[in-house]
């Protein structure tokens, strides 16, 4: 049986997309075995079922009216779950901050690198980061608009995360530019400033989606349209297809 990272060259968003849910569930799931002590429901299915509901309705409430206004209440309305089955959940809404942007870090990190290889080459690396990323944020939109709205309104401790969490995934675009370039694959340019650059074109596409609708463009188009638009400025050389 393939690996995600042999599967991702040939990848579409659909069945990628199909893969990004059960990785949610799965993210789900982990929380729910670290956190057995506090959540009071001990049957697995049922809290699992009920987390992904409790995150889902809390990113799309936060995105129409704000994290620092949505009330419990509103989310007790929204998700059908009753304000005592939420605190079998949570004790407040900085613990449900928490967990949702944990689950968050969580999810970007294990789907990016379960479809990227170690013996990849630096030049498959970089294409497969970009389409998986930019597939991941189409799949969990509400949870990147979240992220990138909400670090403004968290408090000292909370944006630190939120910031880091961005960092992270520059990092990694940044440490394949390294790799390319000692292997002669990529120029000799700023590696922290073109991974700022790709981070910001990958944002581009959660923060304003609605431009991308209203132009028909897929994320899959719009995905081979970033990897030939960053292969065109670091490639010391034209790539081999």
């Amino acid at each position: 049986m393939e690996t995600a990272a042999k599967q991702t060259e040939k990848i579409c968003f659909d069945t990628f997309r199909q893969m990004a849910l059960l990785s949610m569930e799965e993210i789900c799931r982990e929380i729910f075995h670290e956190n057995q002590q506090s959540i009071k429901i001990k049957k697995e299915p049922v809290a699992i079922r009920n987390l992904v509901n409790i995150f889902h309705t809390t990113l799309k409430l936060s995105n129409e009216k704000g994290f620092h206004t949505m009330s419990l209440r509103d989310l007790s309305s929204a998700s059908g779950l009753s304000m005592g089955a939420l605190y079998s959940y949570f004790s407040s809404k900085d613990e449900l901050l928490e967990m949702i942007q944990k689950q968050g870090r969580r999810i970007v990190g294990k789907v990016l690198f379960d479809h990227v290889s170690p013996e990849d080459s630096s030049l498959k690396k970089m294409r497969t980061l970009i389409r998986v990323h930019l597939y991941l944020t189409e799949v969990m939109q509400p949870w990147f608009y979240f992220a990138y709205m909400e670090t403004k309104n968290l408090d000292k401790i909370q944006r630190k995360r939120s910031i880091e969490s961005e960092l992270f995934t520059e990092q990694v675009f940044h440490d394949v530019l390294l790799e390319g370039q000692k292997e002669g694959v990529y120029k000799a340019i700023d590696s922290t400033l073109t991974a700022g650059v790709i981070k910001a074109l990958l944002q581009d596409w959660y923060v304003k989606r609605w431009k991308y609708s209203r132009r028909h463009i897929s994320v899959e188009a719009y995905a081979e349209f970033v990897i030939s638009f960053v292969e065109s400025a670091i490639l010391a050389k034209a790539p081999v297809a």
